[in-house]
């Protein structure tokens, strides 16, 4: 898949929207990039001792979640008393570790309106007969490359830097890139870029108070990096096929800078996928262990035609 190499060479800095509306590659996205030749490459490279971590938070957390979500239940019944028990489960996905689709998030389209990756309407999100860019396109071949991660919290930590996940703490790219040269990570087109910020580890921290009184925030703060155009360069210039975070937005909320917000640039503009709250905790140790902050991903979201985000059901391995 050929892109505009750089930043600069978009036409349109805010949309990318190549293929046909409609089609399997629309739906795809940034994922596009995950050609099996990337794949069969990131998996000679990566996998070499065995060694894997699910990356997927408990479903119940965050719990009680917030924005108003509806909160995780689980049932378990019999199906055939005294033989056999069925469960069911409801929940939004939104609540814990997940992948946004592109039916996700909206931004400004070409005459102003809000509209959604390709220029999506809401209307054909809602059409239960469309399944434009919804996240059954992913489903099909499931997400898989090289995955890099970008330690933040263990390097703030050591710098003497507290890091609470529901604050406006940002991220900043000098840092990002400072933590990519002292790791000798060297990113490559087709990486899925994996942050670590700290949210996981802040929140198994708190009391049950504390997570209610979060809950109920109208105007809730979380940790991230931060949107400047530097970070919408770094994004595009690295060709990500898709990024995530433990952070709950993936960039710091509220935004500094509304006109860089990165769900606007890279659901709706480039249809790049964003992953949030993946429990990065297992994954930062074995890196730690290895001397590694590169492995292979594996990631199969739900089979769902119309859906709009999905638990990321992902490993790493290395």
């Amino acid at each position: 898949m050929e892109l505009p190499a750089t930043y600069d060479d978009l036409e349109n800095k805010r949309r990318y929207w190549p293929a046909a509306p409609g089609s399997r590659e629309e739906g795809l996205g940034m994922l596009r990039l995950l050609t099996p030749e990337v794949v069969a490459s990131a998996a000679r490279a990566e996998i070499q001792t065995g060694e894997r971590v699910c990356l997927n938070w408990d479903l119940n957390k965050l719990d009680p979640p917030g924005f108003g979500r509806q909160a995780f239940h689980h049932k378990i019944h019999w199906v055939a008393q005294g033989v056999a028990f069925d469960d069911v489960y409801h929940f939004n996905p939104q609540q814990s570790s997940q992948w946004d689709g592109l039916r996700h998030h909206s931004g400004p389209g070409p005459d102003g309106r809000n509209v959604w990756y390709g220029g999506t309407t809401p209307e054909e999100i809602q059409d239960p007969s469309s399944d434009r860019i919804g996240i059954g396109h992913w489903a099909e071949k499931g997400i898989a490359g090289r995955g890099v991660l970008i330690d933040y919290l263990s390097w703030a930590e050591k710098k003497g830097v507290s890091v609470n996940g529901l604050s406006q703490h940002r991220v900043l790219l000098a840092d990002v890139l400072t933590i990519a040269k002292e790791c000798n990570i060297q990113f490559k087109h087709g990486d899925i870029f994996f942050l670590r910020v700290g949210l996981t580890k802040t929140w198994n921290s708190m009391t049950a108070d504390q997570k209610k009184s979060y809950s109920q925030l109208k105007s809730p703060q979380h940790a991230g990096i931060e949107q400047t155009e530097q970070v919408v360069r770094f994004l595009w210039d690295n060709h990500f096929a898709a990024v995530a975070s433990d952070a709950v937005s993936f960039e710091v909320y509220r935004p500094f800078e509304p006109e860089w917000d990165l769900h606007h640039r890279l659901l709706a503009g480039w249809g790049v996928p964003i992953g949030e709250m993946f429990d990065l905790e297992g994954l930062a140790e074995l890196c730690k262990k290895l001397r590694r902050w590169t492995f292979f991903v594996s990631s199969s979201p739900f089979n769902h035609a119309q859906g709009v985000s999905s638990p990321p059901n992902c490993m790493a391995l290395f």
